[in-house]
């Protein structure tokens, strides 16, 4: 019993595996699918004439078999049927042929000619000749279309063969009916009538095994079944095998009815063979179709006669050279054929994307498959072919199709949902819970979604190159799926971002205990080809309670909300979302559409802040600062629309109107205002403009040749933060403007990345001094000391110096005293539009 129990178990176990594997792999679940549909559709018949015209394809590419040597074949043709001037020929003329062939000897002959009725003259010589013990003659049994014709009077019933000739649905002749039975009483075929008779000196034994076989000898002729090779609804009726055709014309010597008459056959082609008589002329229609001419466009039916010495041939050749009867697999053979053909195609679909692969391997397959059977077929063994290629083909087109639909809705680097599926299984799980809710006025679980963003992917990007880097999200794939329960699901929505949906959650709490989890599993090391990788990654989450309208996208968008928020503020983190992030994204979105409606509405504007030659007290030139004047907010603080402007690449255009307009408005001064030491203007660049150093350079000299004014009253302005990003190809840009003797300032000096060992090599004219430093030269005196050494420094490179945010008196008395060439700021002047800025030169200030 324990024994029986364990058996039990382990049959459990391995069902389980097995079934668990064919869900797991599509592609074998779609071959077993559709390898059951083909053996469905193969067992009701749906295939089998597709499989019979497979059948006599091989038939045809099979080599012809030499004539039967045993067999000699009397035609009545066409020329004989003229010489005799009448069909059917008289008695006399058959009886005159019979015994002229009978002086030489033969071992049998059979005459498939019906004599039911006379045909004078020669009645009385007819009958004599059929008395001869060696001679066999016909009847048929007739069909439903087909009446019944006997045999000749007088000639006994051993001696009398079935001429039926069996014809599929198509009316092609494939079998050989050897043996039947009607109403109890044994009919032997024409065919084996003159086999048994030809071998009589053999004292053969011949036995009848009931609905199995015939035995003749040693030789046993097995009964076909109804779903024998390729067939399914066979009419197994009497004992029947495939007909082994030995060629499609030469089967045995053939001599014509006159030759035989006028005494024109050799003796020895007559003694001791085999003989039939039977007609060949196509007007008499005894003609039928053989897979060598499937219909009368395909070349001549063959004559009855010659497919009774087929048949004969056929008995004789198993019997006496021991050649094989087509043979058959056994059903469930052939079914495990179809699936193993059905799983190898859904592999190929699912295993190649490219098209051209996959029809050539799918060609070589089909080839192999029809190969392999035309070799079974030599060997006389006729396999399923149309069956298997099918569910080959049909497999692949079923993976292929399924894949494409898996790729659409799957991420192809790590195998998980995409964010259209994951949007899908959302709507579902939240159609759940209202659908709970509905029916129950209980508390239900909610729904969550957290928005998993890796922190500085770019960097790890760059760094490790995209093979490594897509080898990390694959690991951090793999992690992830760890951290859930087996009903949560963990989609890649984005390159770097990942989104997981937690079914049946309780509370805000397990889902704020899960991130915090799913961060710090996340700190823990990557080791990817022994190098360990670091990332930490920034968590948006919404919680959806079921008792709430939600729509998918919608909380994907305020989980996305919820992330950035983090990233905008520390990272590394996870933050719940609230409805008034909405209102922060909305208002940052109109933003954005109002930015890129103001480039083309003109809503810009330049006002200038000048900056003072401290040693004459007059303006030297001014600052372009930019200014938008919204049509329904009124004025946006830069503050407001310069980072949104930089993230979104529209500084790039702004950047480049900025410095036109400063230069049409600096040449419009300059002619108002002629000066040996004409106006300059300072301009400041962003870090998107500064990363196009050739569009850069070509606006710029194209501007200066549109404005006609002088490359050196243009100073251009980078803070010190860009100049180090990347040291050698900001040296590389700042030679290029200097080519077009432009003025170069690095802005806010000291408050960015040190740039005191790389300061020689730019070749910059100015150093601003930041305001920080400025304003608080008064109250701190290491302030004090650090606008000296920015000033010292700057005197020492061949630079000049300009201090901005002078607000008093006093400091501008320190700069002076410290021999600070320029200022700038409020004490001066704050940022003016244009016609403020015309009138403070009319005045002609000094400070």
């Amino acid at each position: 019993m324990a024994h029986l129990q364990r058996r039990v178990t382990s049959f459990i176990r391995t069902s389980r595996w097995v079934a668990g594997s064919i869900v797991k792999h599509p592609a074998l679940l779609t071959s077993l699918l559709v390898a059951g549909c083909m053996v469905g559709i193969r067992s009701l018949g749906g295939l089998q004439s597709s499989e019979l015209l497979a059948y006599d394809q091989m038939i045809r590419l099979r080599p012809d078999r030499e004539e039967d040597s045993r067999l000699l074949v009397v035609t009545i043709t066409e020329a004989d049927i003229r010489s005799q001037r009448r069909w059917p020929v008289s008695d006399a003329v058959i009886a005159q042929v019979i015994a002229k062939l009978q002086t030489y000897q033969p071992r049998t002959i059979g005459l498939d000619i019906y004599r039911d009725v006379p045909h004078p003259p020669g009645e009385s010589a007819l009958a004599k000749q059929l008395q001869a013990p060696n001679l066999i003659a016909i009847t048929l049994l007739g069909s439903v279309d087909k009446d019944a014709v006997p045999s000749p009077e007088g000639v006994p019933p051993g001696r009398v063969g079935i001429s039926d000739i069996v014809v599929d649905l198509d009316a092609v002749v494939r079998r050989n009916l050897l043996y039947a039975t009607v109403d109890g009483k044994a009919l032997y075929s024409f065919s084996l009538q003159l086999a048994l008779h030809y071998l009589a000196k053999e004292r053969l034994k011949f036995e009848v095994t009931p609905r199995e076989a015939i035995t003749v000898g040693d030789t046993i002729f097995p009964a076909l079944n109804p779903d024998a090779g390729g067939y399914q609804t066979l009419d197994d009726r009497g004992y029947q095998v495939m007909l082994n055709y030995r060629s499609a014309y030469n089967v045995a010597r053939k001599v014509s009815l006159t030759e035989v008459l006028n005494g024109q056959v050799d003796p020895a082609w007559v003694k001791d063979k085999l003989v039939l008589i039977g007609t060949t002329a196509p007007s008499i229609k005894d003609l039928f179709l053989t897979p060598y001419n499937l219909s009368n466009e395909k070349g001549p039916a063959m004559p009855g006669v010659i497919v009774h010495a087929q048949k004969v041939s056929q008995i004789l050749s198993t019997i006496i050279d021991g050649y094989p009867l087509t043979w058959f697999w056994w059903q469930e053979g052939e079914v495990l054929w179809i699936v193993a053909w059905s799983c190898a195609g859904g592999l190929l679909g699912w295993r190649f994307r490219h098209p051209l692969t996959l029809g050539v391997v799918g060609l070589i397959a089909i080839g192999g498959l029809f190969g392999g059977c035309f070799i079974l077929f030599l060997h006389h063994g006729w396999i399923p072919f149309v069956p298997p290629a099918i569910a080959f083909i049909s497999s692949s087109v079923a993976a292929i199709s399924y894949r494409l639909l898996h790729d659409a809705r799957h991420d192809e680097l790590t195998g998980l949902p995409n964010r259209a599926l994951l949007v899908q299984r959302l709507q579902w799980s939240l159609n759940r819970s209202k659908k709970k809710l509905s029916h129950s006025t209980e508390e239900h679980p909610g729904t969550a979604v957290l928005l998993l963003g890796l922190d500085s992917f770019k960097g790890l990007n760059d760094s490790l190159g995209h093979q490594r880097a897509d080898e990390l999200l694959v690991a951090i794939a793999r992690r992830l799926k760890t951290c859930l329960r087996s009903h949560d699901e963990l989609a890649r929505v984005g390159g770097d971002e990942f989104a997981i949906l937690l079914h049946q959650v309780r509370d805000k709490d397990e889902v704020g205990h899960l991130a915090d989890h799913l961060q710090k599993q996340l700190k823990q090391p990557f080791n990817l080809h022994g190098q360990d990788i670091f990332t930490t990654a920034s968590v948006g989450i919404v919680w959806c309670q079921a008792n709430q309208p939600y729509q998918p996208e919608d909380i994907l968008r305020d989980a996305h909300t919820a992330m950035n928020q983090v990233k905008g503020s520390g990272k590394d983190r996870y933050q719940m979302f609230m409805s008034g992030m909405r209102v922060q994204v909305m208002t940052r979105m109109q933003l954005e559409i109002d930015l890129r409606g103001a480039i083309n509405r003109q809503e810009f504007q330049l006002h200038y802040q000048p900056f003072i030659d401290l040693e004459t007290g007059k303006i030297a030139g001014f600052e372009a600062l930019l200014r938008w004047q919204h049509p329904q907010r009124g004025f946006v603080h830069p503050v407001e629309f310069i980072p949104l402007a930089e993230e979104t690449d529209l500084i790039i255009p702004i950047g480049a109107w900025v410095i036109e307009e400063a230069c049409r408005q600096l040449k419009i001064w300059q002619n108002q205002f002629p000066s040996s030491d004409p106006l300059v203007v300072s301009v400041n660049l962003s870090s998107k403009q500064f990363a196009q150093p050739a569009d850069l350079v070509s606006q710029i000299e194209q501007t200066l040749k549109d404005t006609n004014v002088d490359g050196h009253c243009l100073k251009l302005e980078i803070t010190e933060s860009i100049a180090m990003t990347n040291v050698e190809p900001t040296i590389a840009l700042l030679l290029r403007l200097k080519a077009l003797n432009l003025q170069l300032s690095i802005d806010d000096f000291g408050t960015g990345y040190s740039s005191l060992s790389y300061l020689h090599r730019f070749p910059t004219d100015t150093i601003k001094v930041d305001r920080s430093f400025v304003s608080r030269m008064g109250l701190e005196s290491e302030d004090v000391h650090i606008v000296k050494t920015i000033i010292m420094l700057g005197h020492n490179l061949g630079m000049y110096i300009v201090a901005e945010g002078v607000e008093t008196a006093e400091q501008l008395a320190q700069l002076r005293s410290l021999k600070c060439e320029y200022g700038q700021g409020y004490f001066f002047a704050k940022p003016l539009p244009p016609e403020a800025v015309e009138a403070l030169l009319k005045s002609d200030p000094q400070w």
